[in-house]
């Protein structure tokens, strides 16, 4: 039997508009869909009638299958002969494991493409109305995971470089950490006044910004009661969110005309 093809796609940040357009080629055409937890399910209405959805869904400490179960069924049904799309949230290769993926395929000699989607902490910010680079602000971005806690010897992140050497940091998976990741810069040097934006569900509908300084972004987050997923964003940059955020405006404008139609239907 010929062996089948894999589609390691990214599926964008949330609004399920801005898959890009190949991405969407592939969840079409495919025979079998393994899709992720952030991924936006209204993607999957554009799958074959006849198409196979496996959920692989992460939640901090639960997964639905571990990593090797899905490597397992990538082999799997691809051996089968199917066309397979892994569908996973923002972009593959930031934190998405395609490069684990991608090596037990080439292991087992099946073919497979690599589908750049937008990452979230570039995408969320940009609806908060807050760019990561400006020219008066911020001419350096790195994104960074936001597991890492020393007390449990998982901390290789290079701390003085981060907060000395970048003007822009996107931590990823990073809100149950919000405390210690604030704590560790303001030690190796950034200033406790540096802004802070913390973003649960960016692109969305259920989009919320909370923005503060290293001091006080713990205190705002949890009064605002944000949770997984979000995005930190840190940097002066910042700053701009109260001049264009425009993602903000445009859904109070929906709302508007929603009222507005309401209240002529019911004249």
């Amino acid at each position: 039997m010929t062996k089948g093809y894999v589609y390691l796609v990214g599926a964008g940040p949330g609004d399920p508009k801005l898959i890009t357009v190949y991405g969407l080629e592939c969840i079409q055409k495919s025979d079998v869909i393994l899709y992720d937890r952030l991924v936006n399910k209204e993607l999957l209405n554009h799958a074959k009638n006849d198409a196979e959805f496996i959920f692989c869904g992460k939640l901090p400490g639960k997964h639905e299958l571990i990593q090797e179960q899905i490597h397992e069924l990538l082999v799997q049904y691809a051996l089968k002969g199917k066309t397979v799309t892994r569908l996973k949230g923002g972009d593959p290769c930031v934190f998405g494991r395609v490069g684990e993926e991608a090596e037990v395929l080439a292991a087992n000699g099946i073919k497979y493409e690599i589908v750049p989607g937008i990452t979230s902490g570039i995408a969320a910010p940009a609806y908060a109305g807050i760019p990561v680079t400006h020219r008066d602000h911020a001419s350096s971005f790195a994104i960074v995971t936001g597991h890492g806690r020393a007390e449990k010897e998982e901390d290789h992140l290079n701390w003085p470089a981060l907060a000395q050497g970048i003007d822009t940091i996107a931590f990823y998976m990073g809100v149950g950490n919000l405390p210690y990741i604030c704590k560790k810069l303001i030690e190796n040097g950034k200033s406790q006044e540096t802004p802070v934006a913390v973003i649960q569900w960016g692109t969305t509908e259920k989009q919320k910004t909370v923005t503060g300084s290293l001091n006080t972004i713990e205190k705002e987050a949890e009064l605002a009661q944000i949770k997984h997923p979000a995005i930190i964003l840190v940097g002066g940059v910042v700053k701009l969110r109260e001049k264009i955020k425009w993602f903000e405006e445009l859904e109070l404008l929906k709302d508007n005309d929603k009222k507005k139609e309401g209240a002529a239907c019911q004249s």
